[in-house]
């Protein structure tokens, strides 16, 4: 009789949970409204106002790509370090934040399609290191190869030999550096690129590493003069498919409905006049 009670209980139970996860799942498949997080600070991909509101790159994107889905979207602000922890927990729907679809990346979370491509270069200050690269040897694509790698960046080598490079952790480019640069240079890594450039303004460090477009807009600015970027910039498949945002694997509803919204914003445009706006130059995939 217990083991008969409790069979009854537990299949009531199994009912009820089931009959509980299929409302929530109907419910998710809706997508009425959307928590999207971004880091808030890396300019010109997304940064905050004063006032606190959120613009840049990816903020005006994911505005455009919502009205096109009719969906009620709300940005928050998360650290980077803690940005695909918080995903996979729930805290938010879609993490964005030039992220870069990789490998290790894509065992964890979902990736949507594609919305940017960009190179990464060394940036230091001016005159200390290499001059910047010119005319079609301004940017080398590579792929994920040493054979290919090692003599494309010789020079960079030679240059930083006996030098501290700083990177921004948990990066794409993080394990790059590590592999091509820790045999023969300091490697100091921070929590965010905005710090990597405030020390290497101090001179604490000789050069800093990381995408393009972060680096055209910090040298932008006046008090920036001083900086520029060091050698020939570096992209191509080593950095993977380009950057995308990141959803849970269990929302492929939700991912459907961005890569169709991101194919549109591509097809018709948007994300050219976007990238030309916030960039000054067409980082479409």
């Amino acid at each position: 009789m217990k083991h008969t009670l409790l069979f009854r209980r537990l299949l009531v139970s199994s009912v009820i949970t089931s009959a509980l996860m299929c409302a929530l799942s109907s419910q998710a498949k809706e997508w009425k409204s959307i928590t999207i997080a971004t880091e808030g600070s890396y300019e010109p991909w997304n940064l905050t106002l004063p006032g606190g509101k959120l613009g840049g790159f990816e903020p005006e994107l994911i505005t455009d790509l919502c009205q096109r889905m009719q969906i009620k979207c709300k940005l928050v602000v998360q650290n980077w370090d803690g940005m695909i922890a918080g995903l996979q927990a729930g805290k938010y729907d879609v993490i964005m934040d030039a992220i870069v679809i990789t490998p290790e990346r894509k065992k964890v979370i979902n990736f949507t399609t594609p919305y940017a491509s960009t190179p990464a270069s060394f940036i230091t200050l001016k005159g200390n290191l290499l001059p910047e690269a010119k005319g079609p040897n301004a940017t080398i694509k590579l792929h994920d190869n040493p054979a290919e790698i090692t003599p494309a960046i010789a020079s960079l080598r030679k240059a930083l030999d006996g030098k501290t490079i700083g990177i921004a952790s948990g990066t794409v480019y993080t394990p790059f550096i590590d592999k091509y640069f820790k045999d023969i240079a300091t490697i100091r890594e921070y929590n965010a690129s905005a710090d990597a450039i405030l020390d290497l303004q101090a001179e604490r460090i000789d050069a800093v590493f990381d995408d393009v477009t972060f680096a055209q807009s910090i040298l932008s600015k006046p008090e920036n003069k001083d900086l520029n970027f060091s050698g020939p910039k570096l992209g191509g498949p080593i950095w993977g498919e380009g950057e995308a945002m990141g959803v849970r694997p269990a929302d492929n509803d939700l991912k459907a409905k961005l890569d169709q919204a991101i194919k549109a914003a591509l097809a018709d445009g948007t994300v050219k006049k976007l990238s030309e706006k916030w960039f000054k130059t067409d980082v479409t995939p």
